[in-house]
């Protein structure tokens, strides 16, 4: 037997000592979180920063190599790790932690704009003495700056606030960069006991961009816990030394039982039997929870040539839920890869020491024509949670972005997706995370009330990235406005693919669900999402995706034939839940049974707005196309489905509804007037069988002409009105109601003008102290009056009231034939609206944030709103008041509501409505009892009905 010498004894008696004192805290099943490799196994550089070809890397001041497991330190050193730059080599200290190797040159910091080439030799060995079986050898090179940038937490196994932790957890953290793991240490990294402030022993490990802490045994059942990585001149730093700002503190609260769920592989980046796989691609892997970061090695996940059974040589990178292989050359064009994820004891590991149950192994195939064989498209924003302008956001929310593939999950932290509010700037705190196609970006706190906020992820060289490198061309902006209150609405399953008692199902059919809201992309997993076979209850092996409100279970080979399957979205605290933390109520199940085929039928698109060859088309129109069958949501993206102005491509968003099979493409902005586009659906687009559209789908249309953007108005004489009631006359019911302007009727019965009295001394029908003022004269065809004119009906006053009743129809015709260039949104609230002529034939809204109408620096800029049916502004119970903003150079003068039926405007309590209101059936201002004042900067003027008021000041624009 070979002697081993006593240093080396002296460190396995320990690390075998710290293994037993870590394992009560590890549920059990794992040793030494997975560092403690076989005797057998030949160690490997799994991770490296820089990593293998970089270009442009930030000046650093030191380099780092993980290995696959723990290694003999005293083979770790500047003989074994070198670096060179060109043909000099760089003289520095090696330094060796956990698993993690770091090379400190002599002269800090690094040379700009220069190629080092790092080399890790076969005097590297592991506690056994076995050394790499080759050297292992990366280049890098630096750029023209050097690395400022504070690191960041971007994310973390538990959220702030999460309850029902397993007490056998580990506890850990993710950075946006590499960080020198000499200053990851249980002094910088800390658990304590929230209320007591007790520290809970345990140990630190670093690697790759992970930390985590170990406890040295479970945590109590039901308390809250506080992590702490500390930040400043004595916490953590980066490779640059570069610390972290402040402090990044957390609590939660453990539950009352252990996790001894095993995780599983829930989805993948290339399906099983896939084909024309980019050369240039990467190959990831996305977990069902968090897992040991020590445990996802280049020996635990492995790409291999399955012809051969040779080994890929490259890096393994773990973050979040996500893994990340990055081979060290592109791979060979034609040919098939088996991925392998190791399963069982030696295999990967989940935070409590579960390891997953079995290997998990798939294969697919390169293209096979090396001409076009790699991928040089940029990604995609594609879908967006919450939607751009949208209003009455939950405070409590998390904000996302889907991509239309794949990406870098090193790439995606809260350095390249932030959220800040839009007017002060202020950055919101919070962490990123990232699974399969979707980020999500978890602030820390509850954002504030009736707040506009705005989200960015960041493009170009410095931003998020694809699995073959290429950045996102473009920074990718969108804002929103929360409302008061939290989201506390359990979602629902609004359809699924199959149907329910279905029968004749396709063999090679994936499956699916679409939810009510958008879900959180972390609890939708093929642990809450399974199939299984009906009658012998055996789970069926497969993957999950999810994207928008989609998901799609993906089986790993054909079903059997007639076979019945029952799928089941899991409910409760421990399953599906949306993006506020609200469960699905209850597990939703369904079952379906097999034929004998496969599906081999490829989609159509048999519909699409607008048509092809459209003229005349709203400038402000969205884009769909309806499929003859289900299609997978993942493939239909905006690389997928495009629209294009010429040559020029137009930026937007792609949503696809899984139970209309609608696809729209939504403009980022409005489209140009008077212009030909193209619409286009690629062979990309493919059904959940698999099958692709047979030839890309192509239509084009035309928008409208320009609109005129200073419309001539002619009001006529109801001009000097403040408001007009009609053929039914006017009520006032505050004893704060201002009219500065005439006011006038032509109804004849008496009593149709009641609380108001004019600068000429007539009162109308007084009702106890609701009396308005009315800076003007009141026009009538009634003697209901006491006062100067209550001798009679004034036929002049009749006569002036019948030509304004003439005048007031004669502008709302002119505004209701007007030509429209857009579209009416249901809810204006929290828009920006330019001048044209909009129109929305049913229902207009404004309520849950304010209307801006902007001139755009034009003072005689026109606004036209065309409603077939209701206008609402406000509500009784609105929260706040509601308000129209002119900016620009707008003027109340030059705004114009023809609405088809009846107008309220109760503003929230104290808002300000702008325009001149023309109504078919009448006008109500506010709501009896009201003691806030809403103005209207404008003239309410009735067709049909009656206007009543509830202390209103209305001011008549200047001509």
């Amino acid at each position: 037997m070979k002697r081993i010498g006593s240093q080396k004894v002296y460190l396995v008696v320990m690390f075998i000592l710290s293994v037993f004192i870590i394992l009560p805290g590890c549920g059990g099943g794992e040793a030494g979180g997975g560092k403690w490799d076989s005797p057998s196994v030949i160690p490997t550089v799994t991770f490296t920063n820089p990593v293998n070809n970089q270009t442009d890397v930030q000046i650093l001041n030191k380099i780092t190599a993980v290995f696959s497991g723990v290694m003999d330190p005293a083979t770790i050193n500047s003989s074994t790790f070198t670096v060179m730059q060109g043909s000099s080599p760089v003289t520095g200290n090696v330094t060796y932690d956990g698993v993690t190797a770091v090379f400190t040159p002599t002269n800090l910091p690094l040379a700009p704009n220069t190629r080092f080439t790092c080399t890790i030799t076969t005097g590297a060995k592991n506690l056994s003495e076995i050394p790499l079986a080759m050297d292992y050898v990366w280049s890098f090179t630096t750029g023209a700056t050097a690395d400022t940038t504070a690191p960041t937490v971007t994310d973390t196994i538990h959220d702030n606030n999460a309850i029902n932790v397993a007490v056998n957890t580990k506890v850990g953290a993710t950075f946006s960069e590499g960080m020198d793991p000499l200053t990851i240490t249980n002094a910088n990294f800390t658990l304590k006991e929230k209320v007591s402030g007790t520290a809970v022993a345990g140990t630190v490990s670093y690697s790759g961009l992970s930390a985590v802490f170990t406890p040295s045994s479970n945590l109590a059942f039901n308390r809250g816990y506080t992590v702490t990585v500390k930040g400043g001149v004595n916490g953590v730093k980066d490779l640059a030394g570069n610390p972290m700002a402040n402090d990044f503190v957390i609590s939660w609260t453990t539950g009352a039982a252990q996790d001894n769920t095993a995780p599983t592989v829930t989805d993948t980046i290339h399906d099983n039997n896939a084909t024309n796989v980019a050369v240039n691609t990467k190959v990831g892997a996305t977990f069902s929870e968090w897992m040991d970061p020590s445990t996802i090695t280049n020996v635990t996940f492995t790409l291999k040539e399955t012809a051969t059974g040779a080994v890929v040589a490259g890096t393994l990178s773990y973050s979040g839920v996500s893994a990340l292989f990055v081979p060290s050359s592109n791979l060979a064009a034609g040919t098939r890869y088996t991925v392998t994820v190791k399963g069982g004891s030696s295999g990967v590991k989940d935070l409590a020491g579960n390891p997953m149950t079995n290997d998990f192994v798939i294969s697919w195939t390169t293209i096979a024509n090396a001409g076009s064989a790699s991928d040089n498209t940029a990604p995609t924003v594609t879908d967006t949670v919450n939607a751009n302008r949208a209003i009455n956001v939950a405070v409590n929310t998390k904000v996302g972005a889907t991509f239309s593939e794949w990406m870098d999950n090193l790439t995606i932290n809260n350095t390249t997706f932030t959220l800040h509010e839009t007017v002060s700037g202020t950055v919101v705190a919070g962490t990123v995370s990232y699974s399969g196609v979707n980020a999500v970006f978890k602030p820390l706190n509850l954002l504030a009330h009736n707040t506009r906020y705005t989200a960015r992820i960041i493009g170009g060289a410095e931003g998020v990235k694809d699995l073959a490198g290429n950045p996102m061309t473009f920074n990718y902006t969108w804002n929103w406005t929360t409302g008061a209150a939290p989201d506390t609405t359990a979602p629902t399953v609004t359809g699924t693919i199959n149907a329910n008692n279905a029968t004749n199902v396709p063999i090679n059919t994936k499956i699916g669900a679409t939810f009510s809201e958008a879900m959180d992309p972390f609890k939708m997993t093929n642990v809450n999402f399974t199939l299984k076979e009906t009658v012998s209850s055996t789970n069926v092996a497969g993957t999950l995706s999810y994207s928008g409100v989609n998901a799609v279970f993906t089986p790993l080979s054909d079903l059997k034939q007639n076979t019945g399957y029952t799928v089941t979205v899991k409910g409760g605290i421990n399953g599906v839940t949306d993006l506020a933390g609200n469960p699905l109520a209850n597990d939703y199940v369904w079952s379906w049974t097999t034929g004998t085929e496969l599906d081999t039928t490829s989609p159509t698109v048999i519909l699409v707005f607008p048509a092809d060859l459209a003229t005349g088309v709203a400038v402000n129109s969205s884009v769909n196309a309806t499929f003859s069958k289900a299609m997978d949501p993942l493939t239909i993206t905006n690389l997928v489905f495009t629209l294009n102005a010429g040559i020029t491509p137009i930026n937007g968003l792609v949503t696809y509804d899984a139970i209309t099979r609608i696809a729209t493409f939504n403009p980022s902005s409005d489209l140009l007037a008077n212009t030909t586009y193209t619409a286009t659906i690629t062979t990309n687009a493919k059904d959940l069988a698999g099958n692709a559209l047979v030839s890309n789908k192509v239509w084009s249309f035309t928008t409208a002409a320009a609109p005129i953007l200073n419309p001539s108005v002619n009001l006529g004489s109801v001009a000097q009105y403040g408001t007009f009631g009609g053929t039914a006359g006017m009520t006032n019911q505050g004893i704060l109601t201002i009219i500065n302007g005439d006011i006038g009727t032509i109804a004849t019965t008496t009593s149709t003008v009641t609380g108001f009295h004019d600068t000429e001394g007539d009162i109308f029908t007084e009702t106890g102290s609701n009396i308005g003022t009315v800076n003007g004269t009141i026009y009538t065809c009634t003697n209901s009056v006491t006062g100067p004119n209550s001798t009679g009906v004034n036929a002049a006053y009749c006569a002036a009231a019948t030509q304004a009743r003439l005048d007031a129809q004669s502008a709302y015709l002119v505004l209701q034939a007007m030509p429209s260039n857009g579209v009416l949104a249901g809810n204006l609230a929290g828009l920006t609206i330019n001048p044209g002529v909009y129109t929305n034939s049913s229902s207009v809204l404004i309520e849950g944030g304010d209307l801006t109408l902007d001139a755009l620096g034009d003072a005689n800029a026109v606004f036209v709103f065309q409603i077939g049916s209701t206008l609402t502004v406000g509500g009784p119970g609105a929260a706040f008041p509601q308000s129209i903003i002119l900016a620009g150079g707008a003027q109340a003068k030059n705004v114009f509501w023809q609405v088809g039926t009846f107008a309220t405007i109760n503003a929230g309590g104290g808002g300000t409505m702008v325009g001149t209101i023309i109504s078919q059936a009448g006008v109500s201002f506010s709501t009896a009892g009201n003691v806030a004042l809403v103005t209207l900067n404008g003239r309410a003027i009735s067709l049909g009905a009656s206007v009543t008021m509830t202390n209103t000041v209305i001011n008549v624009p200047a001509p």
